[in-house]
């Protein structure tokens, strides 16, 4: 079975959420699954500040999914209209993984969420783009033939997935985030199938 490697980092759960959406579209694609990753806090103190095992959820991301996987959905909180630190810091030291070329050719796809409305959603899927792009990756963004990206008043954008939580950090969707994020899978997966097929 291919899979599609979902990786995110939630604080609140709202990216958790969308994370969970954009792996159910994946799987509406017969012949592909989603393997939902995450990676740990960090600290400026001491880097890592989680165990070596999450005590919940789904498991910490290893080199080898990204190596194994032929395509990428990559979710994080915005902060201050850019990637949280966690994620940046896992995509920081995938060096080895750029000299060899380990991404080049697989599609991706960006989501995330910000406690208000003008969050910096689109400029935080922007800077998300641009280490999967060094990796040579293929961005998937949601075109508007998705109808949800007119009707949405909350979170939904071309250039990815996103929710709107506000201030009290509401992981609760709005159904056209929800109908987006699944979408959004739903495209990544299929064509990363017909990427994988076609080599």
């Amino acid at each position: 079975m291919k899979e599609i490697l979902v990786l995110y980092y939630s604080h609140r759960g709202s990216v958790r959420a969308l994370a969970e959406h954009v792996a159910r579209g994946i799987h509406q694609v017969p012949g592909i699954a989603a393997r939902v990753r995450t990676v740990p806090r960090v600290s400026t103190v001491c880097e890592a500040v989680e165990d070596d095992i999450p005590l919940s959820g789904p498991p910490y991301v290893e080199t080898r999914d990204l190596d194994e996987c032929i395509g990428l959905a990559l979710g994080s909180p915005t902060r201050f209209g850019n990637m949280a630190a966690p994620m940046k810091y896992f995509l920081d030291g995938l060096a080895a993984e750029w000299v060899n070329g380990t991404l080049v050719g697989k599609p991706a796809a960006v989501f995330t969420s910000t406690a208000s409305q003008h969050g910096g959603q689109e400029s935080t899927l922007l800077s998300m783009m641009l280490p999967l792009l060094h990796h040579g990756m293929l961005i998937v963004g949601l075109p508007y033939t998705e109808t949800a990206l007119n009707r949405t008043h909350s979170g939904g954008t071309p250039y990815g997935a996103s929710h709107v939580a506000g201030g009290d950090g509401n992981p609760q969707l709005t159904a056209e985030e929800v109908e987006l994020a699944v979408a959004h899978g739903r495209r990544l997966a299929q064509v990363a199938l017909k990427l994988a097929d076609a080599a």
